[in-house]
């Protein structure tokens, strides 16, 4: 586990130098946002706790989240390649285990461990989440009903790494983002088929992970890329991806994120590197809400519930005390 540990550090180390914000010359155009500097790290606008701590040297590095209407935190636990409720009063109990590959996962893409990754939630309380293997036997998108034991209900390709899972109720399909391919792909509600949805050249990686955190809101599928430190906008044109529109750049090292409200004027989103949780208005603009004298720790997910917002950390560089803060959003 210490090596794994030390593998992911090392690389996600190197992502966050130079993390870049200008487009390759051989991408396509897209309506761009005019960049925005991140605010200020001096001063927190959101009132926050750390709510847990979790056991590093157990793997237990949060890599993504989904609360639950009472308030249960479903995490995955990236290098135990665990699934896991962490409830409001503080336990945590493990869900699932995915095994190991048999070469230990050395050959999953990039980072040369297998870990879990995005997880959603649905109403009657089972999880979907990603695990990335580098295996073509275990590499795919799980099912987890309560009580149960995980399902793969549908393969992904063994040389990419599935990051990011969002759900849309209107068409029943999942929407996922490869980090490594650069892609969105969809898999209906019951698994099997996966197609791929957009392979623009926005997704693509630059040295690193590309296309990263996910979600479909209003029309459009949202996605970020880590190694551009941008923040996308995809519409859905009959059901097919219309043009890329980048709705806010300079933000190094973005991972997660997670709108406010039920509209999409608003985002909250983790810069994974600076140790910074930012929020995002509709004109692209930023303003950070915790930093790491919050307690940040590597902010790899965000969930955001009323005026109650999640932060998980991974420590995947700075080795230190992995955790889920708990803030208030600030008044409008």
């Amino acid at each position: 586990m210490r090596n794994r540990t030390m593998t992911l550090a090392i690389a996600v180390a190197a992502a966050g130098i130079g993390v870049v914000t200008v487009v390759p010359s051989s991408a396509a155009p897209a309506a761009t946002a005019g960049a925005r500097t991140v605010g200020s790290a001096r001063a927190s606008a959101a009132p926050s706790r750390i709510a847990n701590h979790f056991d590093l040297s157990k793997g237990q590095m949060p890599e993504n989240v989904a609360v639950g209407p009472d308030g249960t935190a479903y995490v995955t636990f990236a290098a135990a390649r665990q699934v896991a409720a962490v409830t409001p009063s503080g336990g945590t109990r493990i869900l699932a285990t995915l095994p190991a590959p048999a070469d230990g996962g050395v050959n999953t893409p990039v980072l040369a461990f297998a870990l879990t990754t995005g997880i959603v939630r649905m109403t009657d309380g089972t999880l979907y989440f990603l695990y990335a293997s580098g295996d073509a036997a275990s590499t795919g998108l799980y099912r987890l009903r309560p009580g149960g034991a995980p399902n793969r209900i549908a393969a992904l390709p063994a040389d990419g790494l599935p990051n990011g899972l969002a759900f849309d109720a209107e068409t029943g399909r999942f929407y996922l983002t490869d980090s490594v391919l650069g892609t969105i792909s969809t898999v209906p509600l019951d698994g099997g088929r996966v197609e791929v949805w957009s392979s623009a050249p926005e997704l693509a990686a630059a040295g690193f992970l590309g296309a990263n955190g996910i979600k479909v809101r209003a029309g459009a599928i949202w996605a970020t890329n880590l190694d551009r430190g941008t923040l996308l906008r995809i519409a859905v044109r009959h059901g097919r991806p219309g043009p890329v529109r980048v709705a806010a750049t300079g933000l190094v090292g973005i991972d997660d994120f997670a709108f406010v409200g039920a509209g999409d004027r608003q985002v909250v989103a983790t810069l994974n590197g600076p140790n910074t949780v930012v929020s995002i208005d509709a004109e692209g603009r930023s303003r950070t809400l915790l930093t790491a004298a919050d307690g940040l720790q590597n902010p790899t997910s965000v969930a955001v519930r009323g005026r109650t917002v999640y932060v998980l950390s991974a420590a995947y560089t700075t080795g230190v005390d992995p955790n889920l803060a708990l803030a208030t959003l600030p008044g409008r």
